[in-house]
């Protein structure tokens, strides 16, 4: 049996972004959004044995009442990983994602310019969407990284697990990880608010609560980062009015319009070149004829609002991905990916 944590290297030696354990296979890579195999295959006591060797034992106990268990792990000098084991036809599986053992920058990732001015607002609502894997706990770990180097900030994270460390920079960084320190986010949230917080980033809005609270804490003067698991700014909009019964919708439309400062709608694609991938994005900016859409129930003309609104820092994911073909960084043939989407 091959150790996990020599499984773990060897998936940060290959630059892969993500590992899957399972039984009757052997381990496999993602790699550049390819599945790469790798090894021989793996019996049901070599999972387990993986398993036992990164949960601790009130971990352990709890994923055994659970059946499934999200947890981070830090290899020394490697990376850290966002870990979820769970049960599957009786057996035990991993699934990891891999975490840069440093925090990539808003220029690094050659974003737009918009988001840092997103970073410079004192209150207000950002989310950050698109489908698993795409790419948003990086974005938001970039923008919580620029207010860290750029301004004097106390800002608290909430996530499941912790994936990028931030050190203590201009801001003051507290990272809560849902499990451990919060019960859960919606919990955390309104604990946050009686920690004197300038930024609350929110891992993830999954439940009424949650998102009701968000949108609280952005009136009353914090700047709100948050991911939701939705396709587009159009989606998103739609999400978050429809999780409200039918007689709060009017009220939750004139919320959103007034805290909404923007939407960024991302998916990745493998790079030209071959050697990673790149993100590509939607980017909405609530203007005020975007905010008027939002509060008469027009959230359907967003999209063209979006196509004309280049000289707000607007675009849809299609207008970003002829940008990357065009600059040559990533291939003609995600366009009809876009268009199928």
């Amino acid at each position: 049996m091959r150790e996990i944590e020599d499984i773990f290297c060897e998936a940060h030696a290959r630059s892969a972004s993500d590992v899957h354990i399972s039984v009757n296979a052997a381990p496999v890579f993602r790699i550049h959004g390819e599945l790469v195999t790798q090894g021989e295959k793996l019996r049901p006591e070599d999972t387990d044995a993986m398993a036992r060797d990164l949960l601790t034992e009130d971990q352990w106990n709890l994923f055994i009442e659970r059946g499934d268990l999200d947890f981070s792990y830090s290899l020394t000098n490697v990376s850290r990983f966002r870990v979820n084991v769970y049960r599957q036809r009786n057996c035990i599986s991993l699934a990891a994602r891999i975490i840069p053992a440093f925090v990539p920058t808003l220029d690094d990732l050659r974003l737009p310019a918009v988001l840092k001015s997103f970073t410079t607002r004192h209150h207000g609502l950002v989310l950050v969407t698109g489908p698993t894997g795409s790419g948003k706990s990086t974005t938001l770990a970039a923008m919580i990284d620029y207010i860290n180097k750029t301004q004097r900030k106390h800002v608290i994270t909430l996530e499941d697990p912790i994936e990028y460390l931030h050190r203590h920079n201009q801001s003051i960084i507290d990272q809560r990880e849902i499990g451990s320190d919060s019960r859960d986010f919606s919990s955390g949230l309104r604990a946050a608010l009686r920690q004197d917080p300038d930024v609350i980033l929110v891992g993830e809005m999954r439940d009424l609560e949650t998102i009701r609270t968000a949108i609280t804490a952005s009136e009353t003067g914090h700047l709100v980062l948050a991911t939701l698991h939705t396709s587009d700014a159009v989606q998103t909009m739609d999400r978050i009015i429809d999780s409200f019964t039918a007689s709060q919708q009017a009220q939750v439309r004139a919320q959103l319009s007034s805290v909404l400062l923007g939407v960024i709608s991302q998916r990745l694609f493998p790079t030209l070149q071959g050697n990673g991938r790149t993100a590509a994005l939607e980017i909405l900016m609530n203007t005020p004829a975007i905010a008027n859409l939002i509060r008469t129930e027009k959230t359907h003309q967003i999209r063209s609002s979006m196509q004309m609104g280049r000289a707000h820092g607007m675009q849809t994911m299609e207008m970003h991905v002829r940008e990357l073909i065009g600059e040559g960084r990533i291939h003609a043939d995600a366009l009809a990916l876009v268009s199928a989407m």
